[in-house]
C-alpha cells in the first residue's frame, strides 16, 4: 500500500544496457537498502563511454517533461528524495530546477540529493555551459551535494591542495544553498579521503581510503546512491559516511579481485571492470566496518 511516509526515491541519471552506471549503478542498491526506485534516464546508451564504440540517444526538456505529466496526472509523484546524476543536456539539466519546485511543492519534506557529474581527473565530461547551470540553477537548489574534487573546484572556482582548502569549499557551498556537502574523494598528499560536512553543527568527517591501482566507471554513482540511503537510515553524518565508504570500496574490491582472476582471452579489459553490484549483494546489506571515519 502507497504511504506518504514510505522511502521513495525518484532517480535521474544516465542508463546503459549493458553495465553499471547511473540508474544501473543506484537501483540495485537503494532497492536492497529497503527504498523503492522509479528511475528516468537522462540518455540511454548501449554502454559506458569507456567502450570503443557507445550508441544511444540523449533525452531533453520534452522527454522529462513527457514523463512528469504522466506521472502528476496520475497522482504517483510523491516522493521521499529526489537523486540526479549524469546529465548530457542543457535544456534537460533546466528543466530539474522546475521539478525540485514541483516535488517539493507535493511534499515540502522531499530531500534533494544532486551529484553533480561534470568530470573527473581535470576532464569534463559534460558541454561546458552545463557548469555554469549547476551553479546558479541547480547547486541551490538541492539539500546533499556529491561532487569529486574536481567538481568541487568547478562550484566553487578554487584550487584544492589541502583539507583546509576542502573546508573553504564547503563553507562556501553552505552559503550557495545545500545543507550537506560530501566529497566523494579527494586525492591530497598522495591520500585518498572523503570528506562529508553538514552545515549545522559545521563539522567536518573525513575518512582515509585505501588506494585501488583502476579507476572504476560508475563508482560515483554507486557513491551518491548509498550517500542517499545511509543518510537517511543512519543516525548520524560519521556513521552514514562509514557505511558509504565501506560499501563502496568493499565493492571495488570485490571488482578489482574478480578481473584480476580473470584469464578470458575474448573479454575486453574495460568489461573485466564492470562493478560487481550482484555478486555484492551481501556487502551492501551488511557492510563490514573496517574503515573509521574522524572529526577535522
Amino acid at each position: 500500500m502507497d504511504s506518504n511516509n514510505e522511502l521513495h526515491v525518484l532517480s535521474i541519471q544516465s542508463h546503459v544496457v549493458s553495465g553499471y552506471v547511473g540508474n544501473k549503478s543506484a537501483t540495485f542498491p537503494l532497492q536492497l537498502l529497503g527504498f523503492e526506485v522509479d528511475a528516468i534516464n537522462s540518455v540511454q546508451l548501449s554502454n559506458h563511454t569507456g567502450y570503443k564504440t557507445t550508441k544511444g540517444d540523449i533525452l531533453d526538456d520534452q522527454n522529462l517533461s513527457q514523463l512528469m505529466e504522466g506521472l502528476v496526472a496520475n497522482d504517483l509523484h510523491h516522493y521521499s528524495h529526489l537523486l540526479t546524476g549524469y546529465v548530457g543536456s542543457a535544456s534537460f539539466l533546466k528543466y530539474i530546477s522546475k521539478l525540485v519546485s514541483m516535488l517539493k511543492a507535493k511534499n515540502p519534506k522531499l530531500i534533494y540529493l544532486c551529484d553533480p557529474v561534470m568530470g573527473d581527473n581535470g576532464k569534463l565530461y559534460i558541454p561546458e555551459e552545463l557548469v555554469e547551470i549547476y551553479k546558479k540553477e541547480i547547486v541551490p537548489l538541492a539539500d546533499i551535494i556529491t561532487p569529486n574534487q574536481f567538481e568541487l573546484e568547478l562550484l566553487t572556482n578554487r584550487k584544492i591542495h589541502s583539507l583546509d582548502d576542502v573546508k573553504d569549499a564547503i563553507n562556501y557551498l553552505y552559503k550557495q544553498g545545500p545543507k550537506t556537502v560530501v566529497i566523494s574523494s579527494t586525492d591530497i598528499n598522495d591520500r585518498l579521503i572523503a570528506v562529508a560536512g553538514n552545515c549545522r553543527d559545521k563539522e567536518m568527517i573525513t575518512i582515509n581510503i585505501p588506494k585501488i591501482p583502476i579507476n572504476y566507471t560508475g563508482s560515483g554513482d554507486l557513491f551518491a546512491a548509498l550517500f542517499l540511503a545511509h543518510s537517511t537510515l543512519e543516525k548520524d553524518l560519521k556513521s552514514a559516511l562509514e557505511k558509504t565508504i565501506n560499501t563502496l570500496h568493499s565493492i571495488l574490491l570485490k571488482t578489482y579481485e574478480y578481473a584480476a582472476a580473470c584469464k578470458d582471452p575474448n573479454m575486453q579489459d574495460v568489461r573485466k571492470k564492470e562493478l560487481k553490484l550482484i555478486q555484492s549483494k551481501n556487502i551492501i546489506e551488511n557492510p563490514p566496518s573496517v574503515l573509521k571515519a574522524t572529526y577535522y
